[in-house]
């Protein structure tokens, strides 16, 4: 009898489970897409509401490099085909979500990725196998499951009567429709303050709420902060135009007999002064979470950050639930709110390392590497090259890493876009470098543009390692003793290529650490 098992099992057909798909596919696995939608994407039919995407399409960066541009293309997916990159579906930096639905179908139909519609999962159990039902009774087995899905459930706080607010999701965005209202969004995300924006013309008045301070995308680096295309809300705050931050908790949200709204609010900067305030609508933005209800007691995997993503292992796996692994938005648990796992210019690298891992795992297939001389100036050489030129490295800041692992006869292999806390196969034990790119301690603390701070000239690479901005950083770890630590000298244009400033301290690093390396 056959054996109908599949090796993977892939849970949407979003972004990451496309980009998953395309790994699969050209590996030749014994792999299905179950996709609860008719077609790819469908997170991106309804999201963001306005339609407008905040991950940037730039077009014409002045590089003939494919794998430089892919630091400014922060919505292809990684494929051998020129052709199926997004930069060829729209001209606009910031893109509408309708380009993006039209180019996962279009990566879908041409890699001719293997993927069911209209096949909501409803029961993921594990008898032996895994065990995956769909909502019309149709059953799969698979040996490994992945989970793409994405957060698929609204973030709703514990707000009594919040239910009675409009949600992200649902809530009306003609502007129109809120003429001359007080309106309240909760929320101090992006989704809150594009809700905001776009009512900026016919709302009275526009309050957005929320415990914590307002950040910002261009001080903390990263992207998921308030970003500079939703901020207009700010100018009309600050010149004193009837719209408001209100920096505090919602207390309560009272939907009145006439329709209009009552809320409590404890404000936070006044010693948590409690104040009942008239609204006409109230919006809730306040972000999606991981819908773990699908799965039975006996694979449920652990969840963390108040319950919204799964709990992984640095090899994308659930810490609880071996075999269950997790691609896409949902892994930036690994990264919450610091990097780029939680957006499509990250997660793409994201998965191929899951998918080297898997087929290193499963499948004895070696991680990619490349052989050269363990010699101190071919060692800088190499790594120079890969920081001047490296997307992953680029855009999956201090999470993935280049590592050098010397095979102790003279020689080294040189492997690519490693997660840098894994452990064990293929970097083994006799040590290793790791070289990622990071920005400096507390830089999301410091204003980039008070040019009172204090700023490490680009020429002193003794200094390095007090540089905020985003830098190369080489450390050297041996069995039982400590991270010995090089960083290579910001600049302002990203070329770490300089002779004396860039190469030469790195080759004398290597020369120094080889010196002690047993043979």
């Amino acid at each position: 009898m056959a054996d109908n098992t599949l090796d993977y099992l892939v849970i949407g057909a979003g972004p990451a489970g496309l980009q998953l798909g395309y790994f699969l596919h050209k590996a030749d696995r014994k792999y299905l897409i179950l996709e609860a939608g008719s077609g790819p994407g469908r997170f991106f039919r309804t999201f963001p509401r306005h339609r407008t995407l905040i991950s940037i399409n730039k077009k014409h960066t002045g590089w003939d490099d494919p794998e430089l541009n892919l630091r400014m293309d922060w919505n292809s997916l990684l494929s051998d085909d020129p052709g199926l990159l997004f930069t060829g579906y729209s001209d606009r930096y910031f893109p509408h979500a309708d380009d993006m639905v039209r180019y996962l179908r279009d990566f879908a139909e041409t890699c001719g990725l293997r993927i069911a519609f209209d096949s909501r999962v409803v029961r993921v159990d594990r008898p032996g196998s895994f065990r995956v039902t769909v909502e019309d009774g149709r059953v799969y087995e698979a040996r490994r499951i992945v989970v793409a899905a994405g957060v698929t459930q609204p973030n709703i706080p514990p707000i009594p009567g919040i239910e009675t607010a409009d949600p992200y999701g649902t809530a009306s965005t003609d502007p129109a429709d809120y003429l001359g209202q007080r309106v309240l969004v909760i929320g101090k995300g992006n989704s809150a303050f594009e809700t905001a924006d776009n009512l900026i013309e016919t709302a009275a008045v526009i309050h957005v709420a929320g415990p914590h301070s307002v950040r910002m995308a261009w001080r903390t680096h990263y992207v998921g902060h308030l970003r500079a295309i939703n901020n207009g809300l700010l100018d009309t705050y600050q010149l004193k135009s009837q719209n408001a931050l209100l920096d505090g908790d919602i207390k309560r949200v009272e939907r009145q007999p006439d329709g209009t709204y009552r809320v409590t609010v404890a404000f936070a900067r006044v010693n948590e002064v409690t104040k009942d305030i008239p609204y006409d609508r109230v919006i809730v933005c306040t972000g999606f979470r991981f819908d773990s209800s699908i799965f039975a007691d006996d694979c449920r995997p652990d969840l963390v950050i108040n319950g919204r993503f799964p709990a992984l292992t640095p090899a994308y796996e659930s810490v609880s639930v071996p075999g269950l692994y997790f691609a896409g938005t949902i892994t930036q648990s690994r990264d919450f709110k610091r990097g780029t796992s939680g957006f499509i210019h990250g997660f793409r690298y994201g998965v191929r390392a899951l998918h080297r891992i898997m087929e290193s795992r499963h499948h004895g297939v070696p991680w990619p590497a490349a052989e050269l001389p363990a010699d101190p100036a071919a060692l800088a050489a190499a790594v120079i090259g890969r920081v001047n030129r490296a997307s992953a490295l680029w855009q999956q800041f201090g999470l993935l890493a280049d590592v050098i692992v010397l095979n102790g006869d003279g020689t080294a292999r040189y492997l690519e876009e490693l997660p840098f806390d894994l452990q064990g196969p293929p970097i083994g034990d006799r040590g290793h470098f790791a070289i990622t790119l990071e920005y400096g301690p507390d830089h999301d603390k410091i204003d980039p543009f008070d040019i009172e701070v204090g700023r490490i000239s680009q020429s002193d690479s003794a200094r390095a390692h007090e540089g905020h901005y985003l830098h190369p950083v080489v450390r050297h770890h041996l069995p039982g003793g400590p991270v010995a630590v090089h960083h290579i000298t910001e600049n302002l244009e990203n070329e770490w290529d300089s002779p004396e400033v860039h190469v030469e301290p790195l080759r004398a690093f290597f020369a120094a650490r080889l010196a002690g390396v047993p043979a």
